[in-house]
């Protein structure tokens, strides 16, 4: 076993066939973590021709480990390189879900409310605002993003009071902050009087066999382990932290509330958990509205854990289907959604369920864009604004960023956008005038 990377912390809906209907879900010993079922997947009817091209991309994007998990069995297992299954890799961002599993945990136990003040554990002074404002900042505030911190500093990773900023009271607003996620381990280590690794030990790993260990580099405590560990929280999540008829948490109203909609302000945001199917999300260090879930060729009721460079834990309860990815990528983002919307429509081309675009573009009712999906050009028509108005054209990525901005169109004729040389994913066409502004989904092909 190796440790890799210890100082770098950074972190479709599926038409339904027979072989993807929920069946009961198989555990792996606890005490063997190289013995775990598997399943061929000629067994299960998939398109086994397809693997290659799936490997392929993956090993593109700088992939280390993938697994595919169907009702708990593995169907695919895959290393790249030097990585081998027992190999050992960081969570970055990922592990935030685990501490809402322990965060549900201590409040099941009766150690912490989630309405309590984040002052209570922290102290008073722990931020730079006053007492008052400071008092307001709850721990369902940091599990859900909205303590009204300012994310805008030079490095919102850092736990110093300086660096902790008032920007908003407190449940007005909400922004991916690194600092007040990360002090809620000092509230459990202080609620619990155990240490985080401790702690984890006790309340998670002893029952399910997963190992690893929090590590801690500059402000961040992240989570490290090997591949089918995550696999195996994986499953947790997936039967609702219950393990094998043996209830984790036995709270369901907060497990209820891991996974849906956490806050008025971004609706694909649980308990530190990543929810797909909305209606729209944001992305982090921004505060852009976008229309629609951020990754539409996964089922809808899928939820994810995802973290810096694509450290990705993706479950889709309908399905049955769970898949882990461990590695680098290229683009760095805090939050990559392509990444995993990237891999689930070529997982999906696996599993021989063809995944439908056509409910991708919102019905704005004043514009139209086509063709969608498109691979060498977008037309966007414009004869719905008045001939002579003065129209701009700007096109976001999934990671809140702006790859196109045209210069002023003019309304009554149709804008062409060239996209030849995007990556295939999704992109949001924002087309505004002095008056109205309207939004585009648009897919470019693989």
């Amino acid at each position: 076993m190796h440790l890799l990377r210890l100082p770098l912390i950074v972190f479709a809906f599926l038409f339904t066939v027979p072989s993807l209907k929920a069946q009961s879900i198989y555990f792996p010993p606890i005490n063997n973590n190289a013995f775990w079922d598997t399943l061929s997947p000629q067994s299960l009817g998939w398109c086994t021709e397809k693997t290659d091209s799936l490997y392929q991309y993956l090993q593109e994007e700088n992939t280390k480990a993938f697994l595919v998990l169907k009702d708990g069995k593995i169907v695919l297992e895959k290393y790249f390189g030097s990585f081998s299954k027992d190999s050992i890799w960081y969570w970055a961002s990922a592990s935030k879900t685990i501490t809402s599993f322990l965060i549900g945990k201590a409040k099941e136990d009766g150690i912490l409310k989630l309405s309590d003040s984040s002052s209570r554990f922290l102290g008073v002074g722990w931020t730079s605002e006053t007492p008052l404002k400071e008092g307001k900042i709850t721990i369902r505030n940091q599990l859900t993003m909205t303590t009204g911190l300012d994310d805008g500093v030079p490095d919102n990773h850092c736990t110093i009071d300086t660096c902790l900023n008032y920007l908003a009271d407190a449940g007005n607003r909400w922004a991916y902050h690194n600092a007040p996620y990360t002090l809620l381990e000092k509230v459990l280590v202080n609620a619990s009087g155990q240490a985080i690794n401790a702690y984890t030990q006790v309340k998670l790993k002893n029952q399910t066999g997963i190992t690893g260990l929090w590590f801690t580099s500059n402000y961040d405590n992240v989570f490290y382990s090997k591949a089918r560990s995550m696999a195996r929280f994986g499953i947790l999540a997936q039967n609702k932290f219950n393990w094998n008829g043996t209830s984790l948490l036995t709270d369901t109203g907060y497990i209820n509330q891991m996974t849906r909609t956490s806050q008025s302000f971004n609706k694909s945001y649980g308990y530190l958990w990543w929810l797909n199917g909305k209606t729209s999300f944001m992305a982090p260090t921004s505060q852009f509205l976008f229309p629609g879930s951020y990754a539409p060729q996964a089922p809808t009721d899928m939820y994810a854990a995802i973290g810096k460079n694509g450290q990705i834990l993706s479950i889709a309860p309908s399905s049955g289907i769970v898949f882990v990815r461990m590695g680098d990528a290229s683009n760095g983002n805090e939050v990559p959604f392509l990444l995993c919307n990237n891999i689930w429509i070529r997982l999906n081309s696996v599993i021989c369920n063809s995944t439908s675009t056509s409910g991708l573009q919102p019905n704005t009712g004043s514009i139209l864009g086509y063709p969608n999906p498109a691979s060498e050009e977008f037309h966007v028509d414009l004869t719905n604004f008045g001939i002579g108005t003065q129209v701009e054209i700007e096109v976001f990525n999934v990671e809140g960023k702006v790859i196109f901005r045209s210069a002023s169109k003019e309304g009554g004729k149709k804008a062409i956008i060239p996209i030849s040389d995007w990556k295939p994913g999704i992109y949001h066409v924002i087309v505004r005038n002095h008056s109205a502004k309207y939004a585009i989904r648009m897919v470019k092909k693989v």
